[in-house]
């Protein structure tokens, strides 16, 4: 048996979702698209049944891909559960219309109940499951309410006759049953309904997220830095360096493999960051240097999901991203960026257009550094005064601004109105927050980590083989002439293809002054980026776009790499 979870975006579906399956999932693509959806699996009368949580989509008459996708996963299924934002009854019913002219039996799960209450509205639940003819039961995924009851009346999911309508009879019969199920009682509006409207006008929403952004920067560095600075260090000091020092003795200096394994030692010492070994420096930068920093973004960027602030973020920027071929929503990819490349270019498919979605990625790729990325160079640069770390994120925020007007006028196609649900503001809870922020964290370490030690390993043999020396002296012109930095830096570019926050570290040992630090940063950020992004990019925007988005990268980071040596 299959039973598809159907709503409209923002109604609480996938936290229904972690609720009836326990996060048993699997995450694919729907086959010939890139749109994705997420499966698992409950139990039912003593039987296991497949839960796949549709794309978010407003109709069965699609305007975009994703609600193309969840139009055509109807046929697919023995039975939907349609999730219903309570607050906003009269949108959401147009869907379950449309649901039952489809003659598969559903069941409605009224969800956001406790909201209802505070915005004083009063639903008639069972005058409304007469009138649709399908179980109906109240409920509040967050907290569980509701849930139990809804699971034991799947069974009597129903299938009733429904003629098909057109689009004005289906809005006239959702009057007519609002009329019948909805009272709206006036009511004055609370300080957090007021902070809602205050953080989505220009006036006052700007300052907000100003504030916001720089709050959430603040608690992500403090958590990533002292994460480091007391857990992952002494457990690296103490514990890991010196067990490698014993394989080292084991292997003896100077091997092959002992140079794969451990890497050079320094006065007699394993150097976390400049060993260069697939135990030693392979293991440091993702779980020493970067878990922690992925683990405090994707806590404050769950945080502000939850909350329900990054949505009025998309409207509040909207303006501002259509200047650069976007809409506001393209914000969330680009947010997501800041944690890691790869599932913010796949995030680009919430964007309607090819062109919002090449521009996008591109922007992306180029303008707007990874957490491992920024753990580096916050390590690297801010050692040498903050004023250097913000000429790097000034730079990149200039890159995106200037970059993304010029492929707003060059790049074809259209970019559409946003068109978003606000949900209002609710308190995070902390269980699903911490099951997405495991899921998120799990999903970096095993995509990161095989790609890291394959790196490190790659790197020592061609070392050994010295394909980098070569490198360097056909680059030397450039890195050294343009860009003002030692030959060897060239290593670092390379490994950059590989894995940016790796190749940033690797600019340690070179004895860099300030203002060629900010360089190396500022054109490791915008050069390709990691395989793994570089694959999903491919992926996304295809051989062509790939190839278009690839000479937008060299041409944009040979210009601000030169230019920015110039200034400094």
């Amino acid at each position: 048996m299959r039973i598809l979870l159907m709503g409209n975006p923002n109604v609480g579906k996938s936290v229904f979702f972690s609720r009836i399956t326990g996060m048993r999932v699997m995450v694919s693509n729907y086959p010939g698209t890139t749109v994705g959806f997420t499966k698992g699996s409950m139990k039912l009368g003593g039987e296991e049944v497949e839960v796949i949580d549709v794309p978010g989509t407003y109709t069965l008459e699609p305007t975009s891909k994703a609600e193309e996708v969840a139009s055509e996963m109807v046929e697919s299924g023995d039975l939907v559960i349609d999730i219903v934002d309570a607050t906003n009854l009269e949108r959401n019913l147009y869907l379950t219309l449309e649901l039952l002219e489809r003659q598969i039996p559903v069941i409605v799960a009224l969800n956001i109940w406790d909201d209802t209450a505070h915005r004083g509205i009063s639903i008639d639940v069972a005058r409304l499951e007469e009138l649709l003819g399908v179980p109906v039961v109240p409920t509040v995924a967050v907290t569980g309410q509701g849930i139990k009851e809804l699971v034991g009346r799947i069974p009597e999911a129903t299938s009733p006759p429904s003629p098909r309508r057109t689009r004005d009879e289906r809005w006239a019969a959702i009057g007519g049953i609002i009329k019948e199920v909805q009272t709206i009682t006036h009511r004055h509006h609370t300080w957090l309904e007021g902070l809602e409207d205050a953080s989505i006008k220009s006036l006052t929403g700007l300052p907000i997220a100003a504030l916001v952004l720089a709050i959430s920067f603040i608690v992500i560095r403090f958590i990533g830095e002292g994460l480091i600075g007391y857990v992952m260090e002494p457990l690296f000091e103490h514990l890991w360096a010196p067990l490698m020092m014993k394989l080292s003795g084991l292997l003896g200096a100077g091997g092959f493999w002992h140079d794969m394994l451990i890497g050079k030692l320094f006065d007699g010492e394993i150097d976390f960051f400049q060993s260069m070994g697939v135990l030693t420096t392979g293991l440091y930068i993702p779980f020493g240097a970067v878990l922690p920093y992925i683990l405090s973004f994707y806590l404050v960027l769950g945080v502000l999901e939850d909350v329900g602030y990054l949505p009025r973020l998309a409207v509040l920027l909207d303006n501002l991203m259509h200047r650069i071929g976007l809409h506001g929503y393209a914000i969330i990819p680009t947010m997501l960026g800041l944690g890691c490349n790869v599932p913010a270019i796949m995030a680009t498919r919430i964007l309607e257009s090819r062109r919002e979605r090449f521009i996008a990625a591109t922007l992306i790729s180029i303008a707007i550094p990874c957490a491992a990325s920024q753990a580096m160079i916050f390590g690297l640069v801010g050692a040498q005064g903050w004023r250097y770390v913000a000429i790097v994120y000034g730079t990149l925020f200039l890159v995106w601004i200037i970059l993304g007007l010029i492929l707003n006028r060059t790049v074809r196609g259209f970019s559409p109105e946003l068109l978003i649900e606000i949900p209002p503001y609710r308190l995070p809870l902390w269980r699903a927050l911490l099951t997405k922020l495991w899921m998120r964290v799990y999903g970096f370490l095993r995509e990161a980590l095989p790609i890291i030690l394959l790196a490190i390993f790659a790197i020592g043999i061609l070392y050994t083989l010295g394909v980098f020396d070569a490198i360097a002296n056909f680059t030397a012109p450039v890195v050294s002439g343009l860009f003002g930095l030692p030959k060897d830096a060239v290593t670092a570019i390379v490994v950059g293809f590989l894995r940016k926050d790796l190749a940033i570290g690797m600019l340690t040992p070179l004895a860099l002054s300030a203002s060629q630090l900010v360089v190396g940063c500022v054109v490791l950020s915008m050069f390709f980026p990691c395989i793994a992004a570089f694959v999903v990019l491919a992926r996304e925007l295809g051989i062509r776009g790939l190839l278009m988005a690839t000479g937008i990268m060299l041409a944009a980071t040979i210009v601000v790499g030169g230019l920015l040596n110039l200034i400094l």
